[in-house]
């Protein structure tokens, strides 16, 4: 089929276009009627015109021009296609007799290539011991050229020394020291201990040599300064002595500090265990180690074994001697110090490497006298205050990181976190319990003070949001994120036990809703929801905000993926359960309220309600409008209630109070009074008298248009009060809107029904309210209707 494919001709495309009426009218070619085939063909090509019979002849010629053409693809076709067939498996045969020659030649190619291997094989095995001793001997010629290195380099060393040259012979030992670090991964032994004796027996003399001359340039500095008046050394204030020593310290601290990189090789370093989990730093310099090595004494001295100094109950004492030493020593780092690491090159910070020194002697000594501690509350306690108070001070005056090993290290192990938050709870607890027993409990701290006191917030309230604060300050610099959530986790359980208690008050003050510790507790409850609102926008609450959803992440949590892409879009904060719940007690505390004073008002409004509205005098009839005496004393029950919450609640607290209090007013009024009762024209005068001019005006000292929380009142009294033409004009709108819907408006040109109301005033209440009110009205006309 593929070679009658492609030895197709044009023409034959050409006489498939020419036919195609043909072809859609008789499409199985054994079963059409041949005459009908021919008629329509001639009738498709001649159409219905006589005079295109002439066209016939011509028509006749191209058929036969093309069944000429078809005939000879045909024939085209039936010979080519075998030829075809036949060149390809005459090329099949050729291939196969070319491929049987290869394997025949592989063959034998094979057995050479094996013959010449077995010949060959002595050859190779004489070869391989050559070459393994050739590679023997190139081993030890290489083991024979290093020790006669370590042998030169330590004959260079010996010969500095002879002739006094110091800073050659400790460059010399840096290079012997780099020999042994590339030496490490070698398995030769013997040669690496060779190495490593050398290099311990010169790092020792030239150690030795230069720690006793610069122990004595320390002391002629009267190095340390133990006192504040020290702090600038009396040898420094002669001019003549002052730059010898200080060349000499120079010249000294320079080639200690050559020393490094064999004295890291050579002396562990001393740590503490691997569960206080200290990050990982570099040993202290060799010099600064030298320095420090004097205070390190004394301070072991003082706080170690029976000495009286050594008081559990005062840790401050050693802290404080820390922080001491520090300051009495900053400036002569700075000055002195400093500049010989930076003309050397060096990255360290001569400051930060003597408090890392001094810092490590207070981790030690925490790390042995915390487990003595963890069970007595007071000390414990204590420590812990102290320590935090430490590292306030170390990180804000001395410059201390973050990343380096500190006390929050220790407090982070396992066992005295635990206890550490174990005492928090309890201390916060009883903190708890004393501030709600208070006397002052419920009273603000400010209230004289109107400025400050705008919130109202209760002294308890106050001064637990405080004690949270304080909490967030000492747990804030842990190290590690996974401690810092376990104290949120605390501070939401206080949060959430201090509305407990707060509920509890506030079921016992129930029946005096509008009492001040009722309004005190709601005015709690509004100032700790704010201020975790607050928080809840910190820096340091959104990072733990993103430690929960990598904790999320990393465990099997129980976390809707809605909650965990809500913390991550940061539509969500840590504190929203707590917030919702205290948003949901402030919302039944209002509701209680708004119900007290609505239970009042429907009390003192049932004389109100049966006022005679039928039967009241015109507005014309009257010289002055003047209020309801029946509506007094609801309104005045209005007024003192408003003003009480107003001195008693917050602003926000009070704002949301009255507009939840003027709904419940305007649905009261409209439903109870309004579509209660019949009203003449008289009676809806009065009625917008009593609302317009008294009831909207209580509210009006808290917001500017009062009238637009009272929108069922005030509308219903627009249509009780409409003059009797515009009344039975919208009255006809409405109906004919009702009976025949919108066409017959819009055939007559008649407004619709909603825009006739907007026009007098109405935008709340639906057409069949309208309807409703208007058959309340009984100043209709009489029209024999």
């Amino acid at each position: 089929m593929a070679g009658i494919a492609e030895g197709e001709p044009k023409n034959a495309s050409m006489a498939s276009k020419k036919l195609p009426q043909v072809v859609t009218s008789c499409a199985d070619m054994d079963s059409c009627d041949i005459p009908s085939y021919v008629l329509e063909f001639v009738e498709s090509e001649m159409g219905t015109d006589v005079k295109s019979l002439a066209r016939l002849g011509q028509l006749v010629e191209e058929i036969t021009k093309e069944k000429q053409q078809l005939e000879e693809q045909v024939l085209t076709v039936s010979t080519e296609v075998p030829k075809r067939i036949k060149n390809a498996l005459k090329n099949a045969e050729d291939s196969k007799k070319l491929l049987n020659q290869l394997l025949e030649e592989e063959t034998v190619l094979s057995h050479s290539v094996a013959s010449h291997l077995v010949k060959s094989q002595p050859w190779m095995d004489d070869l391989s011991m050559l070459i393994s001793q050739i590679e023997e001997i190139e081993r030890h010629l290489s083991y024979l050229k290093w020790i006669s290195q370590i042998e030169d380099l330590s004959d260079y060393i010996q010969q500095y020394l002879m002739t006094n040259n110091v800073p050659e012979a400790a460059s010399t030992l840096v290079s012997m020291a780099e020999l042994d670090i590339k030496l490490q991964e070698s398995s030769c032994y013997h040669l690496l201990r060779f190495m490593r004796s050398t290099v311990k027996f010169w790092h020792k003399i030239l150690k030795d040599k230069l720690s006793s001359d610069f122990e004595e340039i320390l002391n002629q500095l009267h190095w340390p300064f133990i006192g504040p008046l020290q702090c600038q050394s009396p040898a420094l204030s002669s001019p003549s002595s002052s730059v010898e020593l200080l060349s000499n310290l120079e010249v000294l601290f320079c080639q200690l500090l050559k020393l490094q990189t064999s004295d890291e090789l050579l002396t562990k370093p001393k740590q503490l265990p691997e569960k206080y989990s200290l990050p990982s730093t570099p040993p202290i310099i060799l010099p600064m180690q030298i320095m420090l090595a004097p205070l390190q004494k004394r301070f072991r001295f003082h706080f170690t074994g029976n000495k009286q100094t050594n008081v559990p109950s005062k840790p401050e004492w050693y802290l404080t001697q820390i922080l001491m030493w520090i300051k009495n020593h900053t400036k002569f780092l700075d000055e002195r110090i400093q500049p010989v690491l930076d003309k050397g090159g060096s990255a360290v910070n001569a400051r930060l490497e003597f408090s890392r020194g001094l810092v490590l002697l207070v981790l030690e000594k925490l790390a042995t006298d915390i487990p003595c501690l963890l069970y007595d509350d007071t000390l414990f306690c204590h420590l812990v205050d102290e320590v935090l108070l430490f590292e306030r001070e170390l990180y804000s005056l001395h410059g201390y990181l973050s990343s380096l090993p500190g006390c929050m290290h220790i407090l982070s192990e396992e066992s005295c976190f635990q206890r550490w938050i174990t005492v928090e709870r309890k201390f916060a607890l009883q903190k708890m319990d004393s501030m709600l027993s208070s006397e002052a409990a419920w009273v603000s701290q400010y209230k004289d003070i109107s400025d400050v006191d705008e919130m109202k917030v209760p002294d308890c309230a106050e001064t637990f949001m405080t004690l949270l604060l304080v909490i967030t300050d000492r747990y804030k610099n842990l190290p590690t994120a996974s401690r810092q959530l376990q104290f949120l986790e605390l501070q939401k359980d206080l949060v959430d036990d201090f509305r407990i208690r707060l509920t509890q008050v506030m079921k016992e003050e129930t029946r005096a809703p509008l009492g001040f510790r009722y309004c005190a507790i709601l005015n709690a409850v509004n100032y700790i929801a704010a201020v975790l609102a607050d928080w809840a926008d910190n820096v340091f609450f959104l990072q733990l905000q993103q430690a929960v959803l990598e904790v999320c992440e990393d465990s099997s949590n129980a976390v809707s993926k809605l909650q965990l892409g809500q913390l991550a879009s940061m539509e969500s904060s840590v504190f929203d359960d707590m917030i919702n719940l205290l948003e949901r007690l402030k919302l039944d505390m209002l509701t209680r309220q708004v119900e007290h004073v609505f239970r009042e008002v429907q009390e003192t409004a049932k004389p109100y309600k049966r006022e005679r509205w039928l039967a009241l005098p015109s507005q014309a009839e009257q010289a002055v409008m003047s209020l309801s005496s029946t509506a007094c004393p609801m309104l005045l029950m209005l007024r003192d209630r408003l003003l009480q919450l107003e001195q008693q609640l917050c602003h926000s607290m009070f704002q949301i109070f009255w507009q939840m209090l003027a709904e419940r007013l305007d649905m009261y009024i409209y439903q109870e009074i309004i579509l209660a009762n019949h009203f003449n024209e008289g009676g809806a005068a009065q009625l917008q008298f009593d609302m317009t001019r008294n009831l909207f005006p209580l509210f009006s000292h808290y917001c500017k248009r009062p009238e637009n929380y009272f929108k069922l009142i005030k509308e219903a009294c627009i249509i009780l009060n409409l003059k009797v033409g515009s009344a039975l004009l919208l009255r006809d709108v409405l109906q004919s809107a009702s009976e025949n819907g919108n066409e017959t408006v819009l055939k007559t040109k008649q407004p619709s029904a909603t825009a006739a109301l907007n026009e007098v005033g109405v935008y709340k209440l639906a057409q069949r309210d309208v309807e409703i009110l208007f058959n309340l009205r009984t100043n209709w006309p009489n029209t024999g209707k």
